[in-house]
């Protein structure tokens, strides 16, 4: 099964940490990459710029719109993701060693096919 690990943060969380706590974050996360890829579960991984640099698009009578800047209005955003391909319980110890969950949140959900009958 695939899952999505999500890494949620926000602009207070960020700026409440030292250089040696974001470096920290930094190695961690390519000691992780590291690893998830040798072993063959990394689906893909990344990190998403500021929220304020999304644009959002609805169509409505036909017609595309966008507007600057996120949809929701929420103290946190998607920061990164990665999709891995294991157990469930790989999955949330994957999780778990993000040293973004000493901080904020890191989301563990199922990623369907086209189809979306896997569950």
């Amino acid at each position: 099964m695939k899952y999505m690990l999500m890494i949620y943060s926000s602009r207070e969380s960020w700026a409440g940490l030292s250089t040696e706590q974001r470096d920290g974050i930094g190695r961690a996360h390519a000691e992780l990459y590291q690893e998830l890829s040798e072993q063959g579960l990394l689906v893909s991984a990344g990190g998403l710029a500021d929220p304020i640099t999304s644009k959002t698009v609805t169509v409505r009578a036909g017609a595309t719109l966008t507007t600057d800047g996120p949809y929701a209005e929420a103290k946190e955003h998607l920061a990164g993701y990665y999709v891995v391909e294991c157990s469930l319980d790989q999955a949330i110890g994957y999780a778990a060693r993000m040293p973004d969950a000493e901080y904020v949140a890191v989301e563990v959900r199922p990623v369907m096919g086209l189809s979306g009958l896997e569950m």
